[in-house]
């Protein structure tokens, strides 16, 4: 698959997004932001939504974690953040139902400090037509993940140097707590292969975007 464009800056998602607005007819438009843990995805949806606050809302993809006693109880807690520590099912309907609708939807969030997800601690108002969804694993067609690409009215790659995205990981592990030690293992280990993984599914964004 070939991409249509890279957006270089703001102003060039903003008009971008503003495009796909004009091409709405009345249902919400659902813009995926993709890319590697690190790479800065988060930063620029926020970012999105906070300059179109009028008319967007945000549901980042790590609302769906799975809270960590179930991790426990599948042995997977050391991976946290991997595909398979994910409830992809319920974020695939999630989406279904944002598509199929105008109603006043809930959705979860994440807290970083603890590591848990935070049931309906999003709303998604009928009244705004953007919601910007945001994760790793959006364009992976595999771990219960294949659907949410074609749910997509538009997908974007977050393409960052691996040298800043490393940096930016780190120093974010850091800032939730971890030891500068701890933060480095973790983003060279488990994220490493995690975003490995996510590095193969750029080729199925529609845009990349290159933002320092």
């Amino acid at each position: 698959m070939s991409h249509k464009g890279v957006l270089y800056s703001k102003s060039a998602c903003l008009a971008r997004v503003g495009k796909l607005l004009a091409q709405h007819d009345g249902r919400r438009v659902l813009l995926g932001i993709a890319g590697a843990p690190g790479s800065g995805k988060s930063r620029l949806a926020k970012q999105l939504r906070q300059t179109l606050a009028r008319v967007a809302t945000l549901v980042p993809m790590d609302g769906f974690h799975l809270p960590l006693a179930r991790l426990d109880e599948l042995g997977r807690r050391d991976r946290q953040g991997a595909p398979d520590t994910f409830d992809a099912p319920a974020f695939v309907e999630l989406l279904r139902r944002l598509r199929g609708g105008a109603e006043v939807i809930k959705a979860p969030s994440f807290r970083r400090d603890v590591g848990e997800p935070l049931p309906d601690a999003i709303t998604v108002p009928k009244e705004k037509p953007l919601v910007i969804v945001e994760g790793n694993y959006l364009l992976l067609d595999d771990f219960g993940f294949a659907p949410v690409a074609g749910l997509l009215d538009e997908s974007w790659f977050v393409d960052t140097p691996e040298e800043r995205r490393l940096a930016q990981l780190v120093g974010r592990h850091v800032r939730f707590g971890a030891t500068p030690e701890a933060a480095k293992a973790w983003s060279y280990g488990p994220d490493q292969r995690n975003a490995e993984l996510v590095a193969r599914t750029r080729v199925r964004a529609d845009y990349l975007v290159c933002v320092g």
